[in-house]
């Protein structure tokens, strides 16, 4: 069989892998964004945008994809798969699904409104510019063709592809749904097992199961992201959070801004905050949760949980709940977000996005930064030009909404939430193979100084056969 990795080679995003048997069988594992490729702005854009080579196979020819986990730079091209010919089927778990169906909607929306605003102009260039997006950008219509196709794939049970070919989805952390994939090819009398890592998440994450074992392979896809480092707190995310809001808000009559994810970071932040209020007797502190991407994917969370942790569905019941707790409210409509402004008690705003770039963080710390009883709390990687990295790299004044402001609001970080597993993590998942049967290792999902330095650990570990593939390259396995 042959492995070609288009995505994620030598970079973080656009996970792509190609996985041909020798019956001319083509599976697809994962179908991300790519983040980085390159761009007019300074920042990335929120979804792909296709060209007339955008894949660089046919995509008529697949007979399947295995989607790993919902986000975007590993879900988001599945509508431009089907744009570009696919028919076949997307094998996923069922959170993956909703959670995928949510983001990629509102990708689409997103695609949507910038069409809208280009169609809306009298300028020549501009209308020739809407028409190019309406061949290239995806909308909600493809997006519900790919969403019918998926067929959803319980963890732990072999799901049969072909006479010779099986496939296993075992928990992965990192977010609910998540998947470790192997694979298991029969050729020529002999069996060949690969597993693709999928993003590794961390143990005892607030809400998510630990990574699954997996089970002895020839061949192992592995993410990098984390590859060179270690995460910087040593302190449980009930303490970490604690900490913060004790100074920001108690201690002061203040206010903290916390850019999150809507999907998946959000959820462990609410829960985080409920078993700070239940357990730990903190002052009911209002909490805003500004984001509707959020409030959806809590409900797939809430559908879903007898997939979470042990912790948290004894949590759930005992208390009969996971994210409601007194004095919080979501924030439905942009009107109620903006009213915000004008609460006057300490409060907690959990809006995304967690770069703060686009969405409704953006209204909220252009409205704080100049307020030094403000503080804007960081908690996940912000990709540089960002405006969260902008703020972590401490500038005195930001340009925001074309109006440039003094940052007077105390900025904070804390990685405790990273959904992704460190150093240690990658090599413990590993080292879960042994290094005189595992064939070879391919790193991928990283920075190429983050898979230069896990390369070498791995090799001080006794894994000399690791390889840091090339977007294209092609190995026989």
């Amino acid at each position: 069989m042959k492995l070609t990795f288009w995505g994620a080679a030598q970079q973080v995003t656009g996970s792509m892998y190609l996985l041909e048997l020798d019956d001319d069988y083509r599976i697809l594992i994962d179908c991300g964004s790519d983040l980085e490729r390159p761009h007019n702005g300074s920042v990335p854009p929120p979804v792909e945008q296709p060209t007339a080579a955008f894949f660089p196979f046919e995509a008529s020819s697949l007979n399947v994809v295995l989607l790993t986990h919902a986000h975007i730079d590993h879900s988001g091209n599945l509508p431009n798969l089907y744009r570009e010919g696919y028919e076949g089927q997307i094998l996923c778990t069922e959170p993956t699904f909703a959670l995928t169906d949510i983001l990629l909607k509102d990708a689409a929306s997103l695609n949507q409104r910038k069409i809208n605003d280009l169609n809306n102009s009298k300028k020549k260039k501009v209308r020739d510019k809407q028409s190019q997006l309406q061949k290239d950008l995806f909308l909600d219509k493809q997006v519900r063709e790919s969403m019918e196709s998926v067929v959803a794939i319980q963890f732990g049970r072999k799901f049969r592809l072909t006479d010779n070919c099986n496939v296993t989805f075992l928990p992965a952390g990192h977010l609910l749904g998540a998947a470790h994939i192997v694979v298991d090819v029969y050729e020529n009398g002999q069996k060949k097992s690969i597993c693709f890592s999928g993003d590794i998440g961390r143990k005892n994450y607030p809400l998510l199961v630990d990574p699954a074992t997996v089970p002895h392979v020839d061949y192992l896809v592995c993410e990098s992201t984390y590859g060179n480092r270690m995460h910087n707190d040593d302190v449980s995310p009930e303490d970490a959070l604690a900490d913060v809001i004790k100074r920001t808000c108690v201690d002061i009559p203040g206010r903290l801004i916390i850019p999150s994810f809507s999907v998946g970071r959000t959820q462990s932040l609410l829960y985080t905050l409920n078993r700070l209020y239940s357990e730990r007797g903190f002052p009911p502190i209002k909490v805003f949760s500004d984001s509707p991407m959020a409030f959806e994917s809590t409900k797939v969370y809430l559908k879903n949980v007898r997939q979470l942790s042990k912790e948290a569905r004894d949590f759930f019941d005992a208390n009969e709940t996971l994210f409601d707790f007194e004095n919080f409210e979501f924030l439905e409509s942009s009107k109620a977000s903006k009213a915000v402004s004008d609460y006057n008690e300490p409060c907690i705003i959990i809006s995304s996005s967690g770069m703060v770039q686009g969405g409704r963080v953006e209204y909220h710390v252009a409205a704080n930064i100049g307020n030094p009883y403000c503080t804007i709390l960081l908690i996940g990687y912000c990709a540089e030009g960002t405006l969260g990295w902008r703020l972590l790299n401490g500038q005195p004044t930001l340009t925001i909404k074309g109006e440039e402001k003094q940052v007077l609001a105390n900025i904070e970080k804390i990685d405790v939430f990273s959904g992704h597993g460190d150093r240690a993590d990658l090599l413990g998942f590993v080292q879960m193979q042994s290094p005189e049967t595992l064939k070879r290792i391919f790193l991928v999902h990283g920075e190429t100084s983050s898979m230069e330095a896990f390369k070498g650990t791995l090799a001080e570990a006794g894994y000399p056969n690791v390889e840091i593939p090339a977007k294209g390259q092609m190995y026989e396995l």
